[in-house]
């Protein structure tokens, strides 16, 4: 075969809702050359070499919408476009991100196609489409390919670039009851929950709740057991110590055995338990104090080891530990013991997808296997059993079976501290029973707990600790959200978002807008460049001082950027106007049926993305805007400067609400009911000239404002000021009492 090749033109991140979805995606311009005339039923060996490759190609459905529907299109015949994208979907779902979006069409330009995939991270896709670009080739081409090492390599930079299990399940929460999440750091995890000053932040298992003091607390562990013995919390005798003979000394008077361990330590670091012997304390104080700034000797609490998760004060979940035992063979040392019937077990592993952790030789084994008379590279007599770790992952859950007073104990430790969210530590030999009739203790309480062992149990069901956070930053009946105007269209969008941003400062909230001329805190500009911008509009977003925000998009932000938003409360198309606008370089045409971008198909991003619970303020006298109505998730208020045009005619028959210009008024109407707002004459920015165009644009924003719920009054003194010097145009609104224009009686 003649030699063929795939090159990508560009690759365009898409970091918001855009023409393909509402999540982010990669959109790779790809040209096929002359595999346009060779569909991959006309390359022989190119299914079998695919199949064997990727054989879990056959759960892709496709557009036949059944299972192997994908691999069915191969087998018939489909190109090299459509190829790569279920190539590099699944690539990604192999290295760890399963599911997504995927979508390949062509252009006007033969042989050149657009791809877009899900992009859970921007790097890691792009990588996976270059390595799906060279599987593909290689299966043309016949030659090899290390299916295995590219999973590998893709799966590590998941592991280092993507959000961990545990922040990912608070996301994943956050998600499922509709609230917007921004990563914050692309290679961390820390995380904004929410918009604007609705907002809370995470990182892992802390959130912007947890109190510094309280962390600093739980880090001693000395504080923490004063300060829970103070408030008849159960914990340990003991003290802190300076020295391996004041060490020896401790546990003297406590009384053998003891626990040994660092004052700030973590993770089980330098933890020695049921130590006995002088020679035992020694050793536990040498290895604890490296780990930790200062050690403790305590009295060591007959049982196992549990982590009690606490969030808001209430336990969400339970785990208890597990002693590592091997049994000898009478030929295999102690660490080939460890591999062969420990660590082979396929839930352990050393990355976070795996629900426990790879036991090793540490300090604390090695202790362990002294008091057995052994080292690590000796050979057990046949069934001889070996203790190799006392308490080791947390991996049976126990949630159902905690008694009630232990629950109530643990909230006490966590609220003690001071900690919203935290992993209580405890000793009992029985966790239905309460502590005070076994001798059992709270032995630590931990800042920032790992989730994953409630997530992913080795035994038992798993716990969504990640909706009982989310559930404690946010009461039921809140969003997260701040309300949000987007806008577009061909004209107009600037004037329109400006006045929006207006009209919503005088009603008293602390407004952004992020437009062609720049970037506003208020009426405080803060950047003079253009901020019609996917950057422009997400730092509104971030910023904890915006209670509402109104952002402008054009074409080119939806085409090459994407939203900054996922979700708006208001969107506004002013016009679609195909000869006033070039988008050639986005292959955007006036019409093109099913595979063709075109100019409606790009402008309706903006009302796809409108709330259940929000409005789209759509053009009437623009046919193809009007008709996006039928789009909208939320309420449609139509504005038109001839309210006889048939689309608002047609709508305020039907009782829905609209926005024009009768008698030289600006009018609110619902169905036949009707508002007046004031005089064409009595608004700035109309004058005297009383062009079409700028009367669009404020019945536009009046019909955003009409929608934000503003009041009569509000909107009325909004439009009267908007463009004049004034100190505080609210100081112009009248004092009484305002009523929104739904509620003030009809005139």
């Amino acid at each position: 075969m003649k030699k063929k090749e795939i090159i990508f033109r560009d690759i365009i991140p898409l970091r918001g809702p855009n023409i393909w979805t509402y999540r982010p995606v990669l959109e790779a311009w790809v040209d096929i050359g002359e595999l346009e005339d060779y569909p991959s039923n006309k390359i022989p060996g190119f299914y079998e070499r695919l199949t064997a490759w990727l054989p879990s190609l056959i759960e892709h459905r496709c557009s036949v919408g059944e299972r192997g529907g994908f691999l069915k299109r191969v087998a018939e015949g489909t190109w090299a476009g459509h190829i790569l994208e279920h190539v590099t979907l699944e690539l990604q779902n192999l290295a760890g991100l399963p599911g997504g979006f995927g979508k390949a069409r062509e252009t006007s330009e033969r042989g050149v196609y657009k791809v877009a995939v899900r992009a859970w991270h921007e790097e890691v896709t792009r990588a996976a489409l270059h390595k799906g670009r060279d599987l593909i080739m290689a299966a043309i081409e016949d030659k090899p390919f290390d299916v295995a090492g590219t999973v590998e390599e893709l799966g590590d930079m998941v592991d280092s670039k993507c959000l961990g299990p545990s922040t990912a399940s608070i996301v994943d929460a956050a998600d499922d009851r509709d609230i917007p999440t921004i990563r914050l750091l692309d290679d961390g995890n820390l995380v904004q929950i929410g918009y604007g000053a609705a907002m809370r932040r995470i990182w892992t298992a802390e959130t912007d709740r947890t109190s510094a003091i309280a962390e600093t607390i739980s880090r001693d562990k000395d504080l923490t057991k004063s300060l829970l013995e103070s408030c008849g919390v159960p914990v340990p005798e003991g003290r802190e110590v300076d020295s391996a003979e004041d060490a020896w000394d401790a546990a003297e008077d406590i009384g053998l055995p003891i626990c040994v361990k660092p004052v700030d330590g973590n993770h089980g670091r330098g933890v020695f338990i049921d130590v006995k012997t002088r020679e035992e304390v020694e050793k536990a104080y040498a290895i604890a104090i490296d780990e930790g700034s200062g050690v403790l000797v305590e009295r060591s609490i007959p049982g196992t080891e549990h982590r009690l998760l606490v969030v808001g004060g209430k336990l969400v979940a339970a785990n208890r530990g597990d002693m590592i035992t091997v049994t000898g063979d009478g030929k295999s040392t102690v660490r080939e013991l460890i591999e062969i019937q420990v660590n082979s077990d396929p839930r352990r592993g050393p990355t976070e997808l795996h629900p426990l952790s790879n036991i090793r030789i540490d300090s604390a084994a090695r202790m362990e296997l002294e008091r057995q008379g052994l080292t690590a590279d000796d050979v057990p007599a046949t069934d001889r059993e070996v203790l190799i770790q006392r308490n080791a992952n947390h991996a049976f859950d126990v949630t159902d079976e905690v008694h009630p007073e232990t629950a109530a104990l643990a909230s006490l430790a966590a609220r003690v501290v001071g900690l919203d969210i935290a992993g209580i530590d405890l000793v009992c030999e029985d966790i239905s029973r309460p502590l005070s009739t076994q001798g059992g203790a709270i032995v630590e309480v931990n800042a920032g707990p790992s989730l994953l062992m409630h997530l992913r149990p080795g035994v038992g069901k798993p716990r969504p600790v990640g909706k009982a956070i989310v559930d404690n930053l946010f009461a039921a009946d809140e969003s997260a959200r701040i309300p949000v105007v987007g806008v577009t269209g061909t004209r107009g969008k600037t004037a329109v978002a400006c006045l929006v941003a207006h009209l919503i400062y005088v009603s008293g909230k602390r407004t952004g807008l992020a437009c062609s001329a720049g970037l506003f805190l208020d009426r405080r500009q803060v950047q003079k460049t253009d901020a019609a911008n996917w950057t422009g509009g997400r730092r509104l977003l971030l910023n904890r001082a915006v209670d509402a925000a109104v952002i402008e998009n054009g074409a080119r932000t939806i085409l090459g950027e994407g939203l900054p938003y996922d979700r708006c409360s208001v969107g506004i198309v002013t016009n679609i106007d195909r000869d006033a606008e070039n988008l050639e370089r986005w292959d955007v045409h006036p019409s093109g049926g099913e595979f063709f971008t075109t100019y409606r198909n790009t402008y309706r991003t903006q009302i796809d993305v409108v709330l259940r619970s929000g409005y789209s303020v759509l053009n009437a006298c623009d046919e193809v805007v009007a008709e996006l109505a039928e789009l909208s998730d939320g309420e449609v208020i139509f504005f038109a400067t001839d309210p006889a045009c048939p689309a608002m005619a047609a709508h305020l028959a039907e009782g829905q609400r609209g926005v024009f210009v009768r008698d030289g008024r600006i009018t609110l109407a619902s169905g036949r009911d009707e508002i007046r707002v004031c005089r064409l004459g009595d608004v700035p920015v109309i004058g005297k000239q009383k062009d079409p165009a700028t009367i669009a644009n404020v019945l536009a924003a009046v019909a955003a404002g009409w929608a934000l719920g503003l009041t009569q009054e509000v909107i009325g003194t909004g439009v009267k000021t908007f463009g004049l010097e004034l100190p505080d145009p609210a100081a112009l609104l009248p004092q009484r009492a305002g009523k929104s224009p739904a509620a003030t009686a009809r005139n």
